[in-house]
């Protein structure tokens, strides 16, 4: 809450499992449910997706975060 620099977070869809899917555990409802906690809380300015994230754990990231405001610098 500190930082004077805007935040980026991109997380993984989880830790690796070779034997999912994708390589990864995590839906895109989880993902972005973590990623729209963290917008809501007012911690991040910039959000994607890494490791294991498909065009669906995007769309449902753009989906849960679009209407939230990105973290206000402190002044």
């Amino acid at each position: 809450r500190s930082s004077e620099t805007y935040i980026a977070c991109y997380p993984n869809a989880g830790l690796p499992n070779p034997l999912a899917p994708t390589g990864y555990d995590e839906t895109p409802e989880m993902t972005a449910g973590a990623l729209k906690k963290m917008a809501e809380d007012g911690l991040v300015n910039l959000i994607g997706g890494c490791c294991g994230t498909t065009p669906a754990h995007l769309r449902e990231i753009i989906r849960q975060t679009q209407n939230i405001p990105p973290r206000r610098l402190p002044t």
